[in-house]
Formats: structure tokens, sequence, C-alpha cells
């Protein structure tokens, strides 16, 4: 199933996840720690409240990217800011969708192997040509979706352990990018 069809059938909470998992992997880029999102992923398991862990990392990741912000990091600060106060079905799934296709770009931005090709494509299944870094992302979001879809609420680890691999991927792409830069 392609991952435009996995978010189009996923419930409130997967959604919420999809979208969470996906800033949580680009939080490199804000300059965030690895627990800055953790009050976020305990709300998907209803030990916590959405809307106090959005803003706590709101107020946290405020300011902590350069003024200069690159195309990379400026699309992750959008992820941030457009995460819905509530977990309302309707506002995660635009969120959700929005930030898949930010992700998949800042994966994109980032591979040095990377062509200009419309990420559309990818999203509905033709993944042919696809550079390696963003054929790995597109592979976590679907396996995120996936194991919510199957599991529920006990699939929230299992996402978060996919989301903190990716978020390691990209902090080491980071810092080659960065050391490239020197």
């Amino acid at each position: 199933m392609s991952l435009v069809e996995l978010i189009a059938q996923a419930d409130e909470r997967g959604l919420a996840a999809s979208g969470l998992a996906c800033l949580d992997r680009c939080v490199p880029l804000l300059g965030g720690d690895d627990e800055i999102l953790r009050p976020l992923w305990a709300s998907l398991a209803d030990t916590g409240d959405w809307e106090t862990g959005l803003k706590a990392a709101r107020d946290k990741l405020a300011g902590s990217a350069d003024a200069a912000e690159d195309e990379a990091a400026a699309l992750a600060r959008r992820m941030l800011d457009a995460a819905p106060d509530t977990r309302d079905a309707d506002g995660v799934r635009a969120w959700a969708d929005a930030c898949s296709v930010a992700s998949l770009q800042i994966h994109r931005l980032l591979d040095p192997a990377s062509g200009d090709g419309p990420l559309d494509a990818c999203r509905e299944g033709r993944t042919e040509g696809m550079p390696p870094l963003v054929a790995a992302e597109l592979r976590r979001q679907v396996t995120v979706l996936e194991v919510l879809a199957g599991h529920g609420t006990a699939g929230l680890r299992r996402a978060l352990e996919v989301s903190v691999e990716g978020r390691r991927v990209l902090r080491a792409v980071v810092s080659r990018r960065a050391r490239g830069k020197r």
C-alpha cells in the first residue's frame, strides 16, 4: 500500500504519530536533542497532554536555528510551527500529510545523490530512481503508519524506535554536511 493510501486510512493517533515521527527525525536541523519531543510521544500513549508538550517543544526550539536558516531547517521549522494544538482528526491529517512531504523534501535536499523529481510519485509507490536517503525516509514513514495501523497504541514503541533510527541518520548527514562547509 502506498504512503498516500496509508495516510488516508490512518486514525487520529496514527496520523499524529506519523507527523510527529517526521518532525522527530528532523529535529537535529533545529538544534533539538533526543528528548525534546518525548512529551508528545507520551501524549499519544494517553499519558501526557499534547497541547502542553507541543508548547514546551516550541518554547525550547524557539530561535534554536540560525537566523539564516537553510531550506531544510526552514522546512523543519514549518513542521513544528504547523503542528495542530489539538489532536483532532482533520487537523492532524493535514499536518501528517504536510510533514510527510516536508520530511521527504528535507531528505532530498540533504542527499548528495538527489535529483529534482516530484515527491508525489514516490509517495504513491513509484520509487524507481529515488535517492537512498529519500528511499530510507519513505520506508520509515510507511513503517510507522503500518505499525500503528496493525498494533494501535502498542505500536508506538516501534514507531518511536523507527524515528530514533532516522534521527540518528539525519544527525550524521547534518554533521557530515557541516564538516564539508568548513
